[in-house]
């Protein structure tokens, strides 16, 4: 399993993604403590002082959100070339040169600061419009815009990055899709998802949902796994769909946003004065919006990594009876925990705070422990919870 070094990749990661959120933090702080937030909100008001007035506040708002943004990815840069090229690289993960790496990473940052800046600055106009509600009506906005893109996002996103084809493979298609008709989770087809121009780890997906729904299977998956080994990956993929997991994130995800929002709210109120601030709806406050959602978010991480490690142990468990063949589920976490370099004995608090899956070599023993006569689930079809 390689303990000392995937030991030593995922303490590197650790600390680079805590070092850098941390520095973020600070970043926001010290712009929304010492004035400079107001600055640059009167300095984005001057640049487009030109534009008829109507227009002239929101794309002075829209400005100062961009220079924000900007900022803060431009921070992060150096975190992001460590861990996801440098490290990647080091440990033998990673097949890209640094240039396609760039190229990647200018369309992720291109993509999620444009959703950012747009996020943003939609609370400010619901600041506007609902002075003493906007908290409400964020939140509801962003949470139905959590679930369109949970539906979209796989299918607009995932073409910019990998190229998707159709599985070449008929009788592996064939034992998929039957397999996602026993499970009660149908799909509408089986796809070969091209990574190994990117890495060498290996994945399987379902991405979408609904009628969207769709398999994916990496290359570097394909050429490495039985048959067998893939579908027992397949049915646990497939549980997450049966047991409404993803809906169930949601709803933790959607709880979370309104108690953001809503501390946010109380937050902005109480400092507004003293930062400057015209009122909570200047958005000179963006720093201090992004401070407590970031803030709030990071609280939440260890219940969300609770429940997530929750669902994929009931995964498992459904992957197991459902192909009956724990020995192809061992064998398939063996290749997954070496090639992926998963850490075989991460400590209690690293489990606590960062992962969301159970560590491999528990997984394991689980699936060894599992009775070898019992007998697979039957088909058609699952109900979630009366396993």
């Amino acid at each position: 399993m390689n303990e000392d070094k995937s030991t030593r990749y995922h303490r590197r990661r650790r600390r680079a993604d805590f070092t850098g959120t941390v520095l973020v933090g600070a970043f926001l702080l010290l712009v929304a403590a010492s004035g400079l937030a107001a600055a640059f909100r009167s300095a984005s008001e001057w640049l487009t002082a030109w534009l008829p007035s109507m227009l002239a506040p929101g794309a002075a708002a829209a400005l100062f959100l961009v220079g924000l943004v900007a900022t803060v990815q431009a921070l992060e840069l150096p975190f992001a070339w460590y861990q996801s090229y440098w490290l990647e690289r080091r440990y033998g993960l990673s097949t890209q040169i640094l240039a396609h790496w760039l190229a990647d990473h200018v369309k992720a940052v291109t993509a999620s600061s444009a959703v950012m800046v747009a996020g943003v600055w939609a609370v400010y106009l619901c600041m506007r419009w609902w002075p003493t509600a906007w908290w409400l009506v964020a939140a509801t906005a962003f949470t139905l815009a959590m679930v369109v893109l949970a539906r979209l996002a796989p299918i607009l996103l995932l073409p910019v990055f990998y190229r998707v084809r159709p599985l070449r493979r008929a009788s592996l298609s064939e034992r998929l899709l039957h397999l996602a008709e026993r499970a009660g989770a149908p799909v509408i087809g089986v796809y070969e998802w091209v990574i190994a121009g990117h890495t060498r780890k290996a994945n399987a997906a379902l991405a979408g949902v609904g009628r969207s729904r769709r398999i994916l299977l990496s290359d570097t998956m394909l050429d490495a796994y039985t048959d067998e080994e893939i579908e027992v990956v397949l049915a646990h993929e497939l549980a997450h769909h049966v047991h409404h997991d993803l809906w169930t994130s949601m709803l933790l995800r959607t709880v979370t946003l309104f108690g953001g929002f809503y501390l946010a709210a109380a937050t902005i109120a109480v400092v507004a004065p003293w930062l400057g601030l015209r009122g909570p709806a200047d958005v000179a406050g963006a720093p201090v919006l992004l401070l407590v959602a970031g803030g709030l978010s990071f609280l939440m991480l260890p219940v969300g990594n609770a429940l997530s490690r929750a669902q994929e142990r009931r995964a498992d468990q459904f992957a197991l009876r459902l192909t009956g063949n724990p020995a192809a589920f061992v064998t398939a976490m063996r290749r997954l925990g070496q090639q992926n370099l998963a850490e075989d004995r991460p400590s209690a608090l690293a489990r606590w705070l960062f992962y969301s899956h159970p560590p491999v070599r528990e997984r394991i023993a689980a699936a060894e422990a599992w009775p070898g006569a019992a007998p697979p689930l039957p088909a058609h079809g699952i109900i979630a919870g009366k396993e």
